[in-house]
């Protein structure tokens, strides 16, 4: 199962992104849910507060693998040219729990958040949908570009983020891949058909009163009970929906906070799962919100497909 050596077969950033496409990664999570897997059973993240900054890990196990991603964030790290997010993935065969194969952990979640995010913007999105709004100017920024491009016919996107240079990096990462694109402000979200938001901030980045009925938003920046990226008047407006009940009730901080107040109820939620099954029939004239988190599972979904087409060449 690992390399001839014995030891753990090593797959680095370059080798992630060229053997596993967005697509292919979005197929990936979906097969895994389709196949019968429960998020609710999946491990829970750690997060340990380091003197500067946190290490997380994420286990997750089938029948067929074992995995944990570790990895550190470390804010500040851009300024010195480093990556605010490094780590390892590990992986175990289920059988024996053997040791089989080490990932670049940036690499994969620069890959698996979008492709959680495109998963749930495939079944939200209106069928037309071809209007994008990004609010963030990080990685996960530039990659769900890609990521809406494997789900959806986009046509253009209004980038929103608090530097106008690295918004425009945003925008030319666009137009690199032949999407009209423009740096705008938070009202953009009028005429949006999908909303992303992929930011660090504490607090709503934009008025939910603007927009459309069909619209669909998923909000993947933050995963802690004290920071949101949406209002309250979007949780009491939209359909949402979670990846699982579990973790959204421990980690989501978009959700969280209203119902403290007493402004929204977890059991209307649906899960992502349900969604992607066809339990839940959409309404056409109310917003989708999907809060996501990031879970272990995910992970281990877009790993085990790496590994096996890595064994395979």
């Amino acid at each position: 199962m690992s390399s001839e050596s014995g030891a753990p077969m090593w797959i680095g950033a370059e080798e992630v992104a060229e053997l596993m496409p967005m697509r292919a990664a979005v197929d990936a999570l979906e097969a895994t849910l389709v196949a019968g897997f429960d998020p609710e059973d999946d491990g829970q993240r750690s997060r340990l507060d380091t003197p500067a900054g946190q290490l997380l890990q994420m286990p997750s196990a089938t029948t067929e693998w074992v995995g944990t991603k570790v990895v550190t964030l470390r804010p500040g790290n851009d300024k010195a040219g480093i990556p605010v997010i490094q780590g390892l993935y590990l992986l175990f065969d289920g059988e024996h729990h053997t040791p089989v194969a080490t990932l670049d952990g940036a690499a994969l979640t620069t890959l698996r958040t979008p492709a959680t995010t495109a998963l749930a913007i495939r079944h939200t999105a209106a069928p037309d949908a071809n209007r994008a709004v990004i609010f963030g100017t990080g990685v996960q920024a530039h990659a769900h570009i890609e990521a809406l491009q494997a789900v959806m016919n986009l046509e253009h996107i209004d980038v929103v983020g608090r530097s106008a240079d690295k918004a425009q990096a945003v925008v030319e990462t666009a137009r690199a891949r032949g999407v009209s694109a423009e740096v705008a402000e938070a009202e953009a979200v009028a005429e949006a058909d999908v909303v992303v938001t992929c930011t660090a901030s504490p607090e709503p980045l934009f008025d939910s009163s603007l927009l459309p009925d069909h619209a669909a938003v998923a909000a993947i920046g933050s995963h802690d009970g004290q920071h949101r990226e949406t209002d309250t008047a979007l949780v009491k407006r939209a359909l949402t929906i979670v990846e699982s009940q579990t973790s959204a009730q421990k980690e989501a901080g978009d959700l969280l906070i209203p119902a403290a107040a007493g402004d929204f109820d977890f059991a209307s939620a649906i899960t992502l799962k349900d969604l992607v099954t066809g339990k839940v029939k959409l309404p056409a004239d109310t917003p989708r919100f999907f809060k996501g988190t990031g879970m272990p599972w995910q992970d281990l979904s877009v790993v085990a497909g790496i590994y096996a087409l890595k064994r395979g060449k």
